[in-house]
């Protein structure tokens, strides 16, 4: 069900019936107070049409559900730190934001668990208008910070996570990790096609090496 702005609310209550206004407000009330249950959601009412104005703040944010995806996520029930500013402009409210946690992810070259620190700083307008041009608007006197959160720290993380930038992987032989064995090594294979004539090397060694015995120098003699 799509959020209709304060403005929109008002026209539709003045034209139904005693009943349906009844009805309406209720849902109107419902719709506010789960925004302002939102630990993400920030009351900017002080702000509101007031260019130049400003407000600082910080939070500390649970993540609802993880942020990110199989290989690398900040997971879920994990602590974000968002430090908020928060501008008064002619056409909504500018949130410049900071946000620190830390994701869990698995090394793509040796498949070890890593933790790595997360954090980003961008920029996002919460407008007064619904207009389709502009991707966020103020709520019933709120900005929902959440969407805009969880969009930056999905963009922020590594497409292809390592535990270090030198991590050479595994062998691709036994699966040893090599940085944790770094003179591991396994003896050439021997090509098929030449098996053969390694075997008739050694059987000519042997034969030279008999003939260099001591018995045989004797016989000789």
């Amino acid at each position: 069900m799509p959020v209709l702005s304060n403005a929109r609310m008002r026209f539709t209550v003045r034209s139904l019936s005693g009943g349906d206004r009844e009805g309406f407000a209720g849902v109107e009330s419902t719709t506010v107070s789960r925004i302002s249950e939102n630990p993400y959601a920030v009351l900017v009412r002080d702000l509101m049409h007031r260019p130049g104005e400003m407000r600082e703040l910080q939070l500390q944010v649970v993540v609802p559900e993880a942020f990110g995806n199989a290989v690398i996520a900040v997971p879920e029930g994990s602590q974000l730190k968002v430090d908020a500013r928060f501008d008064s402009l002619h056409d909504g409210i500018l949130a410049a934001i900071e946000v620190s946690g830390t994701a869990k992810a698995e090394c793509v070259r040796c498949l070890i668990d890593v933790t790595m620190p997360v954090k980003v700083e961008f920029q996002e307008l919460f407008a007064y208008s619904e207009d389709e041009a502009f991707d966020y608007t103020v709520i019933d006197e709120y900005v929902d910070l959440e969407p805009v959160v969880r969009d930056a720290v999905v963009l922020s993380l590594p497409f292809q996570p390592v535990c270090q930038k030198d991590c050479l992987g595994l062998c691709p032989e036994c699966g040893v990790r090599l940085l944790d064995n770094p003179g591991h090594e396994h003896e050439a294979p021997i090509d098929s096609r030449w098996a053969a004539l390694s075997g008739l090397q050694d059987l000519t060694q042997d034969s030279h090496d008999a003939n260099d015995s001591p018995e045989t120098q004797e016989e000789k003699s």
